[in-house]
Parts: structure tokens; sequence; C-alpha cells
């Protein structure tokens, strides 16, 4: 791809319109960044050495954690670095490669979001059959779908991006190689490119966000039926982690991606991109192990069992 080009690097802008605020910005990015990497490890390590978490749903939650983890190692170092730097440069190859990671991962993420709404629906629509449906080989299967689909469907996104001529300005109006601010720079109609990336995002974004709707649906129709109000607030506080992480993820992907690129606003769409490049994965871990007594109970253990002690309540 890069031999079609004129452009043989890109410059990111990032914050640099921030000027000396972008001290106080790597120090705020890198603390968040530290807390993402010892918060998503910490889910896995904990999910993986406590035998009462070995469950279809925190299996997805291990590998969601993990995806997450290089899904900000993609974008955060090389944000962290330009914001000490004044050389903000990234080769046509390595923005190529950043774009499809990204994507791969973000997408990966989001058919992740709608296999966990199933996992809920199939435990509590139907109980007994959920070891069936959910056996630890169809899970197995899922996630690899997941995995393959959404590098499958970056690859095609990233072709559509760099297949084009870049001949123009190679500033990029973002801190990082996404869709949008990457295509503007084009020498070439976009037009089918973007639709084709368009219809991309719809099939990555709605269809999933459909199915979990529809999910939910049937689970708060089968809660309401449960006569205890013990039995209610348990089936509820197993959905509402993966709510709030599909409202903040979903919401914020969506304003980005299902809309004409030209309507493309850097200021507005950076501060979106910050959420779901920092603040989702940051959430994911805070919301499973703040609001879940498994995940807590099996942080103490851990913690218990390297010498630390640690007050049970």
């Amino acid at each position: 791809m890069a031999n079609s080009s004129c452009v043989t690097e890109f410059f990111l802008l990032g914050f640099s319109s921030l000027g000396d605020l972008q001290l106080v910005l790597f120090v705020i990015f890198l603390c968040l960044y530290l807390i993402i990497l010892s918060g998503n490890i910490t889910i896995i390590s904990v999910i993986r050495l406590d035998h009462s978490l070995h469950t279809p749903m925190y299996f997805f939650l291990s590998v969601l954690s993990t995806s997450e983890i290089f899904y900000t190692i993609v974008i955060l170092p090389k944000m962290l670095v330009n914001l000490l730097s004044v050389l903000r440069t990234l080769s046509f190859v390595s923005c190529a490669s950043q774009m499809y990671f990204f994507l791969g991962f973000a997408v990966t993420n989001c058919l992740l979001l709608g296999v966990m709404g199933y996992d809920r629906y199939a435990a509590i629509c139907q109980p007994l059959h959920y070891p069936i449906l959910m056996s630890w080989r169809v899970c197995g299967q899922l996630a690899a779908i997941c995995v393959v689909s959404g590098f499958l469907i970056s690859l095609l996104g990233t072709v559509m991006v760099f297949s084009l001529p870049f001949c123009g300005s190679n500033k990029v109006n973002h801190y990082f190689c996404d869709i949008s601010p990457v295509i503007h720079l084009a020498s070439a109609e976009t037009y089918i490119n973007q639709l084709v990336i368009f219809i991309c995002g719809i099939l990555v974004l709605v269809v999933p966000l459909t199915c979990i709707c529809i999910s939910y649906g049937f689970i708060v129709s089968t809660i309401l039926k449960i006569p205890s109000t013990e039995g209610k607030q348990k089936a509820f506080s197993t959905c509402a982690s993966h709510l709030i992480v599909v409202i903040v993820h979903y919401g914020c992907a969506s304003f980005v991606y299902l809309r004409p690129s030209a309507k493309y606003t850097t200021g507005k769409d950076r501060l979106v991109t910050v959420t779901y490049t920092i603040i989702t994965p940051l959430l994911n871990p805070m919301v499973y192990s703040l609001r879940n007594k498994d995940v807590q109970l099996a942080i103490r253990k851990m913690i218990g069992k390297t010498g630390f002690s640690v007050k049970t309540s």
C-alpha cells in the first residue's frame, strides 16, 4: 500500500494545541494507563487462580480484559511519548498497523460484549439448558469467532483507508491513526470507501447491540416472574456490570463511527475517543470488581495467599 502513496509518514497533532497542559495530561494518562494494566491483569489473574470463577461468564470477562490490555497498548504508549515529544511522526506502515490492531481489538470487544449478553440470557432464561448452551467447547468457539471476525473486519477497514492515495497533507488531527482523521487526508474520492466502512460499523455495533437488547428484554421478563425480592436482586446484579460497560462502550463508539466522516469534528470526537480508548478499559475492571461480590471475595483470597492480612466483611 505504501508504494502507491506520496506520503511516507504521518504527523500526529494529538494535543499539541494545549501547549504546557500536555505535561499535566501526560501525568493523568500515565496514571490511568497503569491502573488499566494493573486492573485488567488482576481480573485475569483472579479468574485464572480461583476455581469458583471458572464459569462461562468469567471466562468471557477474562478474554475481554486480555483484549482491553492489548487495545490500550496499541494506542496509549505512543500517545504518552507524543505528549512529551515534538517529533510525533509515524511511518505509513506503522500508522496502518496501529489502525489495524486498534480496530481489531475494538471490534473484538464489541462482539465479546454481545456474546456476554447472550451468556446472561442463557443463564437466567434457560438455566436447565445452560450447561449445554454454554459448554466450554461452545465458549471457546464463540471467543475464537469474536477474535477472528474482529481482525477480519479490521483488515477490511484498514485496506479501505490505506488503499487510497495520500499526496497532500500528512498531519493527522488526532492522537492516533483513527479512520476519520486519516481518510480526510486522502487525495481521491472516498465515498465508496466510507460507505463500506460505515456498513461494517453497522454490522459491528448495531447487530450485537440489537442482540443485547433482545437478550435483556427476555432477561427482564424472566426476572420479573421471580417471586422473591432477593432472587430478583441477585439476577439483576449479575447483569448490571455488563450493562454499564455496554452503555459506555457502544454509546461512544456509535457516536464516532455511525455517522458520515464529513461530520467529523476534531475537538468533540477526540474527547469521545478518549472515553472509549481510556475510560472504558478502566471502567471494565473497576465495575466488575467493585460491583461483583464473587470477584471481591476471590481478590481477598488471592491477597490472603500472598501473606497480606485483609479484613473480610
